[in-house]
């Protein structure tokens, strides 16, 4: 039989609690490696005054630093403003485009490039949440000619399907078809360009 002395008995560590950002979703401890550290630093100041003191207090800020040149300071400070100005402009971009005013139109085009041949562009279905790759596939499978996704003279994203199916496309977009539900009827726009001789 064992006997019951082994020696002074050990308590188990209890789990360490983890405290997360409710910006960045990184641990606090980890915001200053994220896009939105101000914004972080704000957060944590009004909810956890302790841990705010223990990471950015100026004391803490001068321990960190401290070890650094005058040089690598001015470097990470222009790091980190850059950094927080490009998570703005990606925020406010996505902002844009998830709001949807009344003015955005699908344009079908229907095109001649030769005597008897036509291509149909789509362009302004990004605008409604319709992935353009799924939606060209999705062309292509039902007209049984080829589609593509291609950028246009301004630089927007369009689709291409060749042959003269842009009364269909607008059939479809009218009843609901697949990926084209979430687009309203009331913003697309027909037009007809002949190519110039």
């Amino acid at each position: 039989m064992a006997s019951n002395e082994e020696g002074p008995s050990v308590e188990p560590t209890p789990p360490v609690q983890v405290i997360y950002c409710q910006v960045c979703s990184f641990p606090v401890e980890y915001c200053e490696f994220g896009s939105s550290l101000t914004r972080c630093k704000e957060w944590l100041q009004k909810t956890n005054q302790q841990l705010y003191d223990k990471y950015y207090s100026e004391e803490a800020l001068q321990a960190k630093i401290g070890t650094l040149s005058l040089e690598a300071q001015e470097k990470l400070e222009k790091d980190t403003a850059k950094k927080e100005a490009k998570a703005e402009a990606k925020a406010e971009t996505a902002l844009k485009k998830k709001m949807v005013p009344d003015c955005l139109q699908v344009t079908i085009k229907r095109i001649e490039r030769n005597k008897r041949k036509h291509v149909t562009s789509i362009h302004g279905l990004e605008n409604f949440d319709v992935d353009l790759k799924k939606a060209a596939k999705f062309f292509a499978q039902k007209f049984a000619t080829g589609a593509s996704v291609t950028k246009n003279p301004q630089g927007l994203d369009e689709i291409v399907v060749q042959g003269d199916v842009s009364g269909e496309i607008v059939e479809m977009i009218e009843d609901g078809v697949g990926l084209l539900k979430n687009v309203p009827k009331d913003n697309v726009v027909e037009v007809e360009e002949k190519s110039k001789k």
